[in-house]
């Protein structure tokens, strides 16, 4: 795969795509940890590692649901035999970048008695009586769950940073406070899987204006949308230092380029799918003797 200057993920395209063949997304899209990011040198209408266009990718993001169902049961049985093991699905991103499309595309392919959903939203007022990750702990998922946020313990550390909703040393802090929080995650039996949701400045304006001019979608915009936008410099200055500060061994950020939404939803959906893989859960041994049970149901029990 062709990529720009320290190892920015370019467009795949042609001969390319074979370069890409027996890599893991997971590798392609990781953010190097610690290292200063600039969001500007990442093309948000790259497809690194995807399919060739829109049909092949929507195809394999529904051949990878069974796959990923497959997984997630296993997974939910495997608390019953005591694995206290469960993923957690973080995601953030610019407002438009398709978070919540992401929920209903991807996480849409699971069943949603073993998902745990949760959007986080401008903290209420029994929330702020409390320290900023207090919320965001009661709303992790159970052993055997899978987990979602919808914006998450990050905007603690971006809207709150550019709107200076806190004091400057208490912001910096809470980055330390993260990694530590996280850290603590792993060590509890949680897979983080944090995805960045990049979006362009150009493709943020067309999803609004398709806002605006579509009367059923009034209800996504807001006029409070428009200002937000006019800080555009100042999220992406705060993301890079989450992204680069909050990047933790056992909780890397994945950069998913995410002008094009089929690229989107199928790197998720792939992003998804490695991780369970490498977590590997498995149907917990029965704690019965099965051909005796079998034979009593036989005899007519």
């Amino acid at each position: 795969m062709a990529e720009a200057d320290g190892g920015k993920p370019g467009k795949r395209e042609g001969a390319e795509a074979e370069a890409d063949d027996g890599k893991r997304l997971s590798d392609l899209l990781r953010l190097p940890g610690g290292k200063r990011i600039e969001l500007s040198g990442y093309d948000a209408r790259a497809t690194p590692g995807g399919p060739p266009d829109k049909a092949a990718a929507l195809a394999e993001t529904a051949a990878t649901g069974s796959r990923l169902a497959d997984l997630q049961e296993r997974l939910f049985a495997s608390a019953t035999g005591g694995d206290r093991r469960r993923l957690l699905l973080v995601l953030q991103g610019m407002d438009t970048s398709g978070k919540g499309g992401t929920v209903k595309h991807v996480v849409g392919l699971f069943n949603p008695a073993g998902c745990r959903i949760r959007a986080f939203k401008a903290p209420t007022e029994e929330e702020l009586g409390h320290p900023f990750l207090w919320r965001v702990t009661r709303a992790l998922p159970r052993p055997g769950e899978i987990g979602i946020f919808d914006r998450s313990h990050y905007e603690d550390v971006l809207i709150a940073r550019v709107r200076r909703l806190v004091a400057p040393e208490r912001l910096e802090r809470r980055y330390g406070q993260i990694n530590r929080f996280e850290e603590s995650l792993a060590e509890d039996g949680i897979t983080l899987v944090k995805v960045f949701l990049h979006i362009s400045w150009e493709e943020q304006r067309k999803r609004l204006l398709a806002r605006i001019d579509n009367p059923d979608k009034h209800w996504k915009f807001a006029p409070g949308d428009i200002e937000e936008r006019g800080l555009w410099p100042q999220y992406q200055q705060a993301y890079e230092l989450a992204l680069e500060r909050c990047a933790v061994p056992e909780a890397p950020w994945y950069l998913v380029p995410a002008d094009r939404k089929w690229y989107r939803n199928w790197a998720v959906s792939r992003l998804l799918l490695e991780h369970l893989e490498a977590m590997d859960p498995r149907f917990p041994v029965g704690g019965f003797d099965a051909a005796k049970a079998r034979r009593f149901l036989l005899a007519g029990a």
